[in-house]
């Protein structure tokens, strides 16, 4: 099962320094949006609109396009941080360790850049959305790619329990209603693509070298 975490404390934030690094990025931020009473929320947010009176329109959100990024670091709650970070924690850094820092890192923010472009483009007028759940979809993608077309790179448990997280965001939906399945859903997408990408890149260098 290659998402059981034995590693000390150290022994993570060396193993896993993107995700490390990512953990404390979503941590420092959410303070800051404690302290400012949400002021920092607003100003990093995704937001678009259309159609709102005295107002230019800003059809997905292209007026203020560094949201696509910026939103996806900060939070709605303490409890929708915390899910999320600890699916950061737990599911992310075997995905890490597998392609490599940079290309992790180039996959989760893609990813959740992903989820906000699909949700941009399938809810009009005025939205707002944040949180790392589309980039984490992101990994889940990478991960429901191999288990579909890499099936030596992960164990039988470990590819049963991606499908339950799958089966789990589903259910999730007919439970909360605020849930932006738009983004999930872009960054599953988002990561599955990203991911197939590399792969095929990596296996036509290996072939160019044999």
């Amino acid at each position: 099962m290659i998402f059981l975490r034995y590693e000390s404390f150290r022994g993570y934030l060396k193993s896993y320094p993107v995700t490390s690094i990512l953990i404390a990025l979503n941590l420092l931020l959410f303070a800051g949006q404690l302290l400012t009473n949400d002021r920092l929320t607003s100003e990093l947010l995704f937001v678009q609109w259309q159609d709102l009176p005295g107002y230019a329109d800003n059809a997905y959100g292209l007026q203020e396009p560094w949201r696509y990024v910026t939103s996806i670091f900060v939070h709605g709650s303490l409890q929708h941080l915390f899910f999320n970070l600890f699916a950061l924690l737990v599911f992310a850094p075997p995905l890490e360790r597998l392609i490599g820092s940079w290309r992790y890192t180039l996959l989760y923010v893609l990813s959740g850049i992903a989820g906000n472009v699909l949700s941009a483009v399938a809810v009009t007028g005025l939205q707002s959305s944040l949180g790392a759940s589309g980039a984490i979809y992101g990994v889940y993608g990478a991960y429901l790619f191999m288990a579909l077309h890499r099936k030596g790179m992960m164990d039988e448990s470990s590819v049963k329990t991606v499908y339950m997280i799958l089966i789990l965001g589903v259910v999730s939906l007919l439970f909360y209603s605020n849930i932006n399945w738009y983004a999930h859903l872009g960054g599953l997408i988002g990561g599955y693509l990203i991911y197939a990408a590399m792969d095929n890149k990596e296996r036509y260098r290996r072939a160019r070298h044999r």
